[in-house]
């Protein structure tokens, strides 16, 4: 069970804090008429939905999703996305995970999309660490929270609630 003391975020600053994020994004790419937002496997692509739920609501842009399927364990092994790069060539781009620990997954991220041309590349998180190992930042995030490099941040995301908080 989870005490309550080492909640970070509750559900409604989630929210709050995807709002923000996805208001962000819509000022960065005001003039353009599509976005593609990126989410990592798992809770980076869960958080990537909800961004681009509250940019569909928020603004007029085409909101194009796409899973981006990292091996966390291995990220030297090839890296799949779930849209064709056609899709997001020479269009903006934001990646999305849910913790930027030591930035590894997000620079493998960052990699794959790289070798491709894109008009614009920014990344988002929702807790942004800083114990980074790569020169890797975020431009849009929830939270930045100092932490012993012991400790771990932890987000679930349930069908109507989520919470993040350190373990």
């Amino acid at each position: 069970m989870i005490t309550t003391n080492n909640i970070i975020l509750d559900n409604t600053q989630i929210h709050q804090k995807i709002k923000r994020i996805a208001y962000q994004i819509y000022e960065s790419n005001s003039s353009e008429k599509e976005v593609i937002i990126a989410g990592i496997i798992g809770n980076g692509y869960t958080f990537a939905k909800k961004i681009a739920s509250a940019l569909e609501e928020i603004s007029t842009l085409n909101v194009l999703l796409c899973e981006v399927m990292i091996d966390k364990k291995k990220p030297l092994l090839p890296i799949t996305t779930s849209i064709s790069v056609e899709n997001y060539k020479n269009k903006p781009l934001v990646l999305v995970d849910d913790v930027l620990n030591s930035g590894t997954t997000l620079i493998y991220g960052i990699k794959h999309f790289l070798e491709v041309p894109l008009k614009r590349f920014k990344t988002a998180v929702l807790v942004n660490r800083n114990h980074k190992k790569y020169p890797v930042k975020a431009d849009f995030k929830g939270i930045s929270l100092s932490t012993s490099i012991k400790e771990h941040v932890q987000v679930e995301f349930h069908k109507k609630e989520a919470i993040a908080y350190l373990v």
